[in-house]
């Protein structure tokens, strides 16, 4: 009985693993009229100038979407793909800031915890101003 419900799960996450990756299905020609003669005669044209072709994606997000694969090379989807694009778009930590090198101690020793980090918020709001 478990090989049964097994193999139908998995049959089942087939077909949808397929649907996910077919095409979108274009619009066919009977929907949209071929020849201005077969449109009617109390719809205008519409103008070129509102036809907007849509804005190229930069090249640095296609990139990070090529990047967005689990450790098997899989691409990745929903929450893991949206964060794994997002820290690819983020680049690098950056560098540390002045105030972090500053966050040091009387003693001389660096700053942790939440000592360090009520330093680094006063010293950037203090930048700020």
């Amino acid at each position: 009985m478990n090989k049964f419900f097994a193999t139908g799960l998995a049959a089942l996450f087939a077909m949808n693993l397929a649907f996910a990756q077919a095409p979108a299905a274009s619009a066919t020609p009977a929907a949209t009229p071929a020849t201005p003669a077969a449109m009617p005669a109390a719809m205008p044209a519409a103008p070129a100038a509102k036809v907007a072709a849509p804005a190229p994606a930069p090249a640095a997000t296609s990139n990070c979407e090529a990047k967005a694969v689990d450790k098997n090379g899989k691409p990745l989807s929903g929450a893991a793909k949206t964060s794994s694009i997002k820290k690819c778009e983020g680049g690098a930590k950056a560098a540390p800031s002045d105030c972090e090198t500053k966050a040091v101690g009387k003693n001389g020793k660096p700053l942790a915890g939440a000592a360090k980090t009520s330093f680094i918020k006063k010293c950037e709001a203090d930048a700020a101003k």
